[in-house]
């Protein structure tokens, strides 16, 4: 199982830094078990191990407690049972009345018991997202923070009354995304994690972060990195996403035009929290269907509301209003993405500059007597062109006088320069651009 590979990937990575030689049950006896199940409060939850079922009173009183009776129970689980999901996590049921039994071979597989000790140290290390996955990623790094947020979460469970236990996963979402911030200080861990609980049941219970927070918080501090992470999700049924290969190269590209685009002064930069936050058009899981995530995957959601209709799927031409902040912040998000996805500052220029001549020709109508309030019917074909053909056939009226050349140079560099699968893209920025200089 993955789990065990993580674990004994850790685990040698631990070994390395604090001088050790220890096997995952060592380390499992050692540090896990007493900073995980000692206390009565749980960092993790392993469905029908022995941590999630009472011991006998009889164990109890045999092992000095509650907790290293269940820990003898695991050892002889461990030692004498066949492997399943309850000592060894990320496995199958253990016959084929579990609800995983699909997972169940009739082929004798003899797995070592070093190898069930390190998949509960790998699932420690899981990190979780909204939409109730998990991923593991094979970094250093990453697991070095993780393991050092372990300590750091038992303590939270300390000092926070009501507070759901058992959330390991979620926690380390968190963590990660605060241990990569510029807040975190390494000599006050704890005081600087600032998480907005949520009420479940009557107990207070950390939330799981976005997942797009997790691609945008690696993708800064591993600009240039394309990671490999293993998605799935551990429940009555177990659910495998498969390797999925994160392009934190491109999306750290929205933090870097952010920095480097010139905004118009009616326009704040918005900040890595801003961008971090906001709420993406795809799940998770959608998400892993392309087989890759990179920039694509994190369109922002609502974008498609305002694309010309027709020209994919969801899409519904709306015109965007600019009312209130909100509506300048989701501009401002918007904007950035369709700049990342198209990535080459001459055609950006050119949504702009179609933009205004737009207006400038509606604006002509009108003093002429010909055009009515509104759009006129030339500029709403064009803006709401579904692909590059129809935009060429719409715009071919307008191609005289004195925007000839302009708009001639136009519909070649977007014949040219944009991907088809970008063309929508390339249109509804047209019609952010048409819409903020009407209103301004």
């Amino acid at each position: 199982m993955y789990t065990s590979y993580i674990g004994k990937k850790f685990l040698k990575l631990y070994n390395e830094k604090n001088k050790k030689d220890f096997t995952a049950e060592q380390f499992f006896d050692e540090v896990f078990f007493g900073l995980f199940f000692t206390d009565e409060s749980h960092l993790m939850h392993v469905g029908n191990s022995p941590f999630f079922q009472k011991p006998k009173e009889s164990d109890v009183v045999l092992h000095g407690s509650k907790s290293l009776a269940q820990l003898a129970n695991l050892k002889s689980n461990i030692q004498n049972d066949t492997p399943n999901m309850s000592i060894y996590v990320g496995s199958s049921a253990k016959d084929i009345g579990g609800t995983t039994s699909g997972q169940v071979s009739s082929i004798a597989t003899k797995i070592d018991e070093d190898e069930m000790y390190a998949s509960w140290i790998g699932e420690a290390l899981a990190i979780g997202v909204n939409g109730g996955y998990v991923m593991l990623i094979d970094n250093d790094d990453i697991l070095w923070s993780l393991y050092n947020g372990w300590a750091i979460y038992r303590k939270y469970l300390l000092n926070t009354p009501n507070i759901k236990d058992k959330q390991i996963e979620t926690w380390n979402g968190q963590w990660i995304c605060y241990n990569f911030s510029k807040k975190f200080d390494g000599n006050k861990p704890i005081d600087g994690i600032n998480i907005e609980v949520e009420n479940v049941q009557g107990k207070m219970a950390i939330p799981t972060i976005k997942w797009t927070t997790v691609m945008m918080t690696l993708s800064k501090n591993f600009p240039n990195s394309i990671m490999t992470v293993y998605a799935y999700n551990l429940s009555q049924t177990n659910t495998t996403l498969g390797f999925i290969n994160i392009y934190l190269n491109e999306i750290n590209e929205l933090y870097e035009l952010r920095d480097k685009i010139i905004l118009n002064k009616e326009e704040s930069i918005l900040s890595d929290k801003d961008i971090e936050q906001f709420e993406p058009f795809y799940y998770f899981k959608d998400a892993c269907a392309f087989g890759t995530i990179g920039l694509k995957a994190l369109e922002p959601a609502k974008l498609r509301e305002y694309m010309p209709k027709g020209s994919v799927r969801f899409a519904q031409g709306k015109d965007y209003k600019f009312s209130n902040e909100e509506s300048y912040f989701n501009y401002k998000l918007f904007k950035i993405w369709i700049y990342a996805m198209l990535n080459k500052k001459e055609i950006l220029d050119l949504a702009d500059q179609l933009a205004l001549i737009l207006l400038k020709y509606e604006e002509s109508q009108k003093e002429s007597g010909r055009g009515k309030t509104g759009k006129g019917e030339s500029v709403k074909k064009i803006i709401e062109s579904r692909y590059f053909k129809e935009f060429a056939e719409n715009i071919t009226p307008l191609i005289s006088g004195e925007n000839k050349g302009a708009l001639e140079n136009i519909v070649q560099q977007s014949y040219l320069d944009i991907q088809k699968d970008n063309f929508p893209l390339f249109l509804t920025l047209v019609r952010f651009q048409y819409q903020i200089h009407q209103t301004n």
